[in-house]
């Protein structure tokens, strides 16, 4: 038996070998079957609890007495596949692995005999792990020590290893209605602003077009007035209500600097964590997708847009993620926003009590718009606000609050896409 190092490798004599992962606590054990561009050709190579059996590779529960375990037959891997990444992650939500590091010991699956162990050391706030990886070389087949961390749980190592982790594919893109100003409603009201029927993302009942029928009870900060139109931020702070829209404008210039999203939610019973995901997705003119930045992806389109990183409790005061935008160094081409919030570990949002969103000016961290969600349906994603840019080169943003079932911004994409 050999007690492996990061990055030491040994081969592999037995065909058929088990990969058990110990710790002090229970953990989610699960396999990656990667080809040559390090990414899985499709969900079926991702063997876990829920789909313990792919092509050449089982899962086993250990259940809670003994610990889980991935079993490799080396002569069933389908030919394209190079590797076999073997993960961990505490079965508890937010656990970290500080003083439970796990130990992984690799063994033939006929004899039982031990090959290797293999303790990563000195792990800290890391919640996931590629602990090890069975690995094909020059036609030999080894097992290689790894101890590769992730602060983002195990949806982190889906993501990077090209994995789709959200509840169900996202409803297909509806084909983008022309431009076109809509029709004025029927009680006497004035006309939608030129602005709107300039933008590029203006479609017939897109929200913010019109105004909120009822009107809106009184407030210690302006909110705009049924059938006002747009307001800007010369009065001060902004109070949205859902569809509604402020520009972003203030002594008659837009506002082109660094400014901060933060996101805010408490659960809605004490004593209860709520792990939700603060995200950002960046479109162009035609609805494009251009990159999401997220727990997992903290700075995109070249650092314009930067987040602060994953909470994991929602618990304390203030804002629990803030993404950090520089409105003045965006592309030419990121023409459109949408923040969302998703829960991965399939929290609903009839969880969460007081979620919010607000727009902060990052210089002097004065508080700009807010707007409270309200109401909550039994989803795993919002779509809070979106900022989309106007051909005159200012910044609109328009409260949403559209529920969406889906655990991961990736399968916010669309949705986000079809309601700009």
């Amino acid at each position: 038996m050999t007690a492996m190092t990061p990055g030491s490798n040994l081969p592999l004599n037995a065909v058929r070998v088990t990969v058990d992962v110990a710790a002090p606590v229970r953990l989610d054990v699960s396999a990656l079957l990667l080809a040559a561009d390090g990414k899985v050709r499709s969900d079926a190579d991702f063997i876990f609890f829920n789909q313990p059996s792919g092509p050449g590779v089982t899962y086993r529960s250990g259940g809670g007495t003994a610990p889980d375990s991935i079993t490799v037959d080396t002569g069933a891997v389908p030919p394209g596949i190079e590797r076999i990444v073997i993960t961990a992650s505490p079965d508890a939500a937010g656990q970290s692995f500080q003083g439970i590091e796990p130990t992984a010991t690799v063994r033939d699956a006929g004899s039982g005999a031990v090959i290797s162990t293999f303790t990563p050391p000195q792990l800290a706030t890391e919640t996931a792990l590629v602990v090890v990886e069975v690995y094909q070389r020059s036609g030999a087949w080894k097992v290689r020590a790894v101890g590769q961390g992730y602060a983002n749980g195990l949806a982190g190592i889906a993501t990077d290893f090209g994995v789709s982790v959200e509840d169900e594919p996202a409803p297909a893109a509806a084909a983008p209605a022309p431009v076109a100003t809509p029709a004025p409603p029927a009680p006497p009201a004035p006309p939608a602003p030129p602005t709107y029927a300039a933008s590029p993302w203006l479609t017939s009942g897109a929200p913010g077009t019109t105004p909120a029928p009822a009107p809106v009870a009184p407030a210690p900060v302006p909110t705009p007035a049924p059938g006002a139109g747009k307001i800007n931020l010369d009065k001060g702070r902004v109070s949205l209500q859902k569809n509604q829209t402020v520009s972003l404008v203030k002594g008659g210039r837009p506002l082109l600097s660094q400014v901060k999203m933060g996101l805010g939610w408490e659960p809605a019973f004490r004593g209860r964590d709520i792990d939700l995901d603060a995200s950002v997705i960046a479109y162009g003119p035609q609805r494009n997708h251009l990159d999401s930045c997220y727990f997992g992806k903290l700075s995109i389109l070249g650092g314009s847009i930067k987040h602060s990183g994953d909470n994991l409790t929602g618990e304390g005061a203030g804002d629990d993620e803030v993404i950090v935008v520089d409105l003045g160094r965006l592309p030419a081409d990121a023409t459109g926003l949408v923040f969302t919030v998703n829960s991965f570990s399939g929290q609903k949002f009839t969880e969460v009590a007081k979620a919010y969103c607000r727009l902060i000016d990052a210089a002097t961290n004065e508080e700009l718009v807010r707007f409270d969600l309200t109401s909550a349906e039994p989803q795993t994603g919002v779509m809070m606000a979106k900022l989309i840019k106007q051909f005159s080169g200012e910044w609109e943003m328009t409260a949403m609050g559209e529920f969406v079932k889906s655990r991961t911004v990736r399968g916010m994409v669309k949705p986000a896409a079809q309601a700009l």
